[in-house]
C-alpha cells in the first residue's frame, strides 16, 4: 500500500522539478523530503527520478506513477469533499457521473425532470469516463453513472438504455461533406481520423477502432483528443474527421458537416449503479428515464419500469 503522503510529496517534486522548491511548497525541510522520495522508490521497487538532470526528470516508471498519483489524489479530494458535504447537508443526495457525449443524448432533459420530481434531493453532477465511473460507484463517490462502455463487474449493475447510431463528422469544406446519402467505411479508410477520449482505455475510442477493423480497415489515426468537444473542434479546424454519436449533430452544425454511415454502427448509452442499491432516489431516476423514453419514442429500457407499473 503506497502512502498518500508520499504520493503528494512525489507530485510536488515532479511539478517543481527541484527538491528545494518542492520542500518550500510543502512547508517542510529538504532532507525529510529527499528521504520520503527514497522511501517511495523503495516501496515501488524502481527509481522514479533521474537525479543527473536539471531540472529533475521522471524515469519511465516515474511517469507512470505520476499519472496514476494525480488520479488517486484527485479521487481522494473528491471523496473528502463529498463526505464533508454529506455530513453538513440535511437534504438527501444523489451523485451522478456522466461521459461528455451523453450531454447531447438528452441527459439534461432527464436531469430537469428528476429535479422536478425530487425537489428535496440534492443532485450532484460529475463528468467522468465510464471506467472512472465504475471505480467511483464501488468507492461510493457516485450513485449512478451514464457511460458508453460495456464493462463487467459483479459489484455494478448496468442497464442498456438505448443504442445510439454513429455518424461521420467532416470539416464543412471536405469533399465528402458535399455529397449526400450515407458514406461507407471503405470511403473513410484513407481519411485522417480523430479519436477520443485519449485515456483511460478501453473507451469509446476503442469502439470506433473496432468498427473499422471489423470491416478489415485499419483507421489512419492522426489525433487522439482528450474529450469530445476537442475532437469536434479539431474536425472544424480541418485536422481530420471523426466518428461520433448521432446526437452530437444537435450541438454543433455551423462549421461541421455530418453524414450517416452506410454500415450499421451504434454506441450504447448505459446506466450503471451499485448492485443491490434499492434507494428511493435510484428508483425515481429509473422511473423518470422510463417515462421520458416512452414519450420520446425510444421505448422503456429493459430493467426499468415506468411510474405506476407493477
Amino acid at each position: 500500500m503506497i502512502d498518500l503522503r508520499l504520493l503528494r510529496y512525489f507530485v510536488a517534486v515532479t511539478e517543481e522539478g527541484n527538491f528545494h522548491r518542492a520542500a518550500e511548497r510543502l512547508h517542510i525541510a529538504q532532507p525529510p523530503l529527499s528521504r520520503a522520495i527514497q522511501q517511495l522508490e523503495t516501496d515501488v521497487g524502481s527509481p522514479l527520478l533521474d537525479r543527473t538532470t536539471r531540472p529533475l526528470r521522471l524515469t519511465p516508471v516515474g511517469k507512470l506513477l505520476y499519472s496514476q498519483a494525480l488520479q488517486m489524489l484527485a479521487r481522494m479530494e473528491d471523496l473528502q469533499t463529498m463526505v464533508r458535504a454529506a455530513a453538513t447537508s440535511k437534504r438527501r443526495r444523489l451523485v451522478l457521473g456522466f461521459v461528455a457525449s451523453t450531454i447531447y443524448a438528452r441527459l439534461p432533459e432527464l436531469i430537469r425532470e428528476f429535479r422536478k420530481a425530487a425537489r428535496d434531493v440534492e443532485l450532484v453532477l460529475v463528468e467522468s469516463t465510464t471506467l472512472d465511473q465504475i471505480a467511483a460507484l464501488k468507492d461510493g463517490r457516485i450513485d449512478i453513472g451514464f457511460g458508453r462502455i460495456r464493462y463487467d463487474d459483479p459489484a455494478v449493475r448496468r442497464i442498456i438504455l438505448r443504442d445510439e447510431r454513429l455518424i461521420a463528422a467532416f470539416p464543412m469544406d471536405h469533399p465528402l461533406a458535399r455529397q449526400t446519402g450515407p458514406v461507407s467505411l471503405k470511403e473513410l479508410a484513407d481519411e485522417p481520423q480523430i479519436l477520443y477520449p485519449r485515456s483511460p482505455r478501453p473507451s469509446y475510442a476503442d469502439q470506433v477502432i473496432s468498427l473499422f477493423r471489423d470491416h478489415a480497415i485499419e483507421p489512419r489515426i492522426v489525433h487522439e483528443a482528450r474529450e469530445l468537444q476537442i475532437a469536434i473542434g479539431l474536425v472544424a479546424a480541418e485536422e481530420g474527421m471523426a466518428i461520433v454519436p448521432e446526437s452530437v449533430r444537435r450541438a454543433r452544425s455551423h462549421d461541421v458537416a455530418y453524414r450517416e454511415l452506410a454500415e450499421p454502427a451504434t454506441s450504447p448509452i448505459i446506466l450503471s449503479h451499485r448492485a443491490g442499491d434499492t434507494s428511493p432516489e435510484l428508483e425515481l431516476m429509473g422511473e423518470v428515464i422510463a417515462r421520458m423514453y416512452q414519450e420520446w419514442g425510444y421505448g422503456v429500457p429493459a430493467g426499468l419500469r415506468a411510474s405506476g407499473e407493477a
